[in-house]
């Protein structure tokens, strides 16, 4: 009996490689920073931390990227920058939990990066981010820096209480119409972060994260990408929705005939 043309067609397609290849994971993107001794003084600046730097891995095909949030002296500001202090930034070198964000001689508003590939892009807000992360239509993925206790664990309460509203005011604002997600590597900030987001009923930032398969250590000059493929291979065929890099444009071309 002959077989119809529609079902020889739909068993074709079934049979097909394509048919066996799995879904594309998201790429998130994370700017590189060297390990060792003295890393801050090798740091090239190449976080995704302003506009910048949103629009470059948005055109190297990410769908989020990994960024850093800091608090200025007393929890006054939250802003996103990556390094304790602000080396690699004009104006005097001071740790970013000692000056205030907006006023005094060594303020952190108007600093601009000094080198790197996004040289000159200026330090900005928590909610100036969000808001370029919404434009570019990018998945925001925070993390809550460790400095951060100084003011997010103040003895003071009204310092305490300011520190956690500069981090989840700017969520709540912004939650339903763009994806954020809050970690931090501190355990402390993690747990309290937990408890807060939670009691807020924002407990979906909590979740969604990408999986970091990336094995090289980062240094400057890069260090060949191809010593991750095996990693990025294993993330692939594990299932993985999303993957965070060092890498994504490289990734984003890897990935090219080995899903869909």
């Amino acid at each position: 009996m002959a077989v119809p043309l529609a079902a020889f067609l739909l068993a074709s397609l079934l049979t097909s490689p394509s048919a066996a290849l799995p879904a594309c994971p998201q790429i998130f993107g994370h700017g590189g920073y060297p390990t060792g001794a003295d890393a801050w003084e090798r740091d090239q600046i190449r976080q995704p931390n302003n506009p910048a730097a949103i629009r470059q891995h948005e055109a190297w095909g990410a769908a989020g990227v990994e960024a850093d949030l800091q608090l200025t002296k007393d929890g006054t500001k939250a802003v996103m920058w990556h390094n304790t202090s602000t080396w690699g930034l004009t104006g005097t070198k001071k740790n970013i939990t000692e000056i205030w964000w907006a006023s005094g001689a060594t303020k952190l508003d108007g600093r601009t990066i000094t080198r790197g590939p996004f040289k000159g892009e200026r330090v900005h807000t928590f909610r100036q981010w969000l808001a370029a992360m919404k434009s570019a239509g990018m998945i925001g993925m925070v993390e809550v820096k460790p400095e951060g206790r100084q003011s997010l664990f103040h003895t003071d309460a009204a310092i305490k209480a300011r520190a956690w509203a500069e981090i989840l005011d700017p969520v709540k604002e912004s939650h339903r119409s763009q994806e954020i997600i809050l970690y931090s590597h501190d355990s402390g900030v993690s747990a309290e972060l937990k408890k807060r987001v939670t009691a807020a009923g924002l407990a979906q930032v909590l979740s969604g994260g990408p999986v970091w398969p990336d094995v090289t250590k980062w240094e400057e000059p890069p260090p060949p990408w191809r010593l991750n493929e095996s990693a990025w291979d294993q993330a692939l065929k594990s299932g993985a929705k999303r993957i965070a890099t060092d890498y994504p444009a490289q990734l984003r071309t890897w990935l090219t005939g080995q899903c869909q």
